[in-house]
């Protein structure tokens, strides 16, 4: 049984500059091997300039992580475009060798044009055999599993790599709130009655994101901006033994504000084959939920499967 490395997924929330850069300085220092760095949510979130998260990539990458840099999930519009191109042409220029994560067809195209391998981000549809092979010729190194779709089909996709002889490696998105939707309307701005052009980037004052709750007072959503995510928090912390049976090279856990040490430290244990002394849901003091990994109600908890 391999053992599986550990990936920082994006920064989803907006944190001020200052906060940003004393995360990653952080994350220097935690056993995950892969980074994956950049803004993926909203083109008005340009506190950090794409020099800046070179400059970040530099000191993480000196520190041997393998830096990636993602590109912004929903392109809306020509200046989107154009700001996306002039950020893979800065990475080319500086022949860093990172990988660039693909959130979205028009970044594949790009990526395939200017001859940069990439990684395929958990928003893109990779759903079967054929869109494997398909983006592998268009220079695809790496993919991550949608985090809606269930461990045997997993099984069935990581068969289906083997028989075609890909090389490529194969990533579970196993922590963090998971994104679901993204809209050309800002929730965040709506819930203070600003409009989306004029938001004054409430989004920072929700370092977390903004809860959702029923008439219940259930979490269902997190709004993040123009993101809707789960209101409970993803997590496979139990199923990194049934991720490394099935060939999975790399495990994704996606930031939150506090805490995220721990869950780095517990998913390290787990993938070198150790039982953490706590779950990091209840360090946190976060509702969990695993529904989508067991084929059912992604809101579920569940704690084994029932075949």
């Amino acid at each position: 049984m391999q053992t599986t490395q550990l990936s920082l997924g994006p920064l989803l929330f907006y944190w001020t500059a200052q906060a940003t850069r004393d995360f990653y300085r952080q994350v220097a220092d935690w056993p995950v091997d892969i980074v994956t760095l950049g803004e993926t949510v909203c083109s008005r979130r340009r506190e950090l300039k794409v020099d800046d998260w070179l400059a970040i990539g530099d000191r993480l990458a000196a520190a041997g992580k393998q830096v990636v840099i993602a590109t912004q999930t929903l392109m809306e519009s020509e200046a989107d475009m154009r700001q996306l191109q002039g950020m893979l042409e800065k990475i080319q220029a500086q022949k860093t060798g990172w990988l660039i994560e693909a959130s979205d067809q028009s970044a594949i195209e790009c990526c395939f044009q200017m001859g940069l391998p990439f990684v395929a981000g958990p928003a893109v549809n990779v759903y079967n055999p054929r869109t494997l092979k398909l983006l592998a010729r268009q220079g695809m190194q790496r993919w991550c599993f949608p985090v809606e779709l269930p461990h045997t089909t997993l099984a069935d996709l990581q068969t289906s790599i083997q028989s075609q002889a890909l090389n490529l490696q194969t990533e579970v998105f196993a922590f963090g709130h998971l994104p679901l939707a993204w809209s050309a309307r800002c929730f965040t701005a709506r819930h203070h009655n600003l409009p989306k052009d004029r938001c004054q980037f409430v989004c920072q004052d929700y370092p977390q994101g903004l809860p959702l709750r029923s008439q219940e007072t259930q979490q269902v959503f997190t709004l993040n901006g123009i993101q809707t995510l789960s209101g409970a928090c993803y997590n496979l912390l139990s199923e990194v033994p049934r991720m490394q049976a099935l060939g999975v090279d790399v495990v994704r856990l996606s930031p939150v504000a506090e805490g995220m040490q721990a869950v780095v430290e517990a998913f390290d244990l787990a993938r070198r084959g150790h039982q953490p002394n706590q779950d990091p849901l209840q360090l946190l003091n976060l509702e969990g939920c695993n529904g989508y990994w067991y084929g059912t109600s992604g809101m579920e908890q569940r704690s084994e499967i029932t075949e």
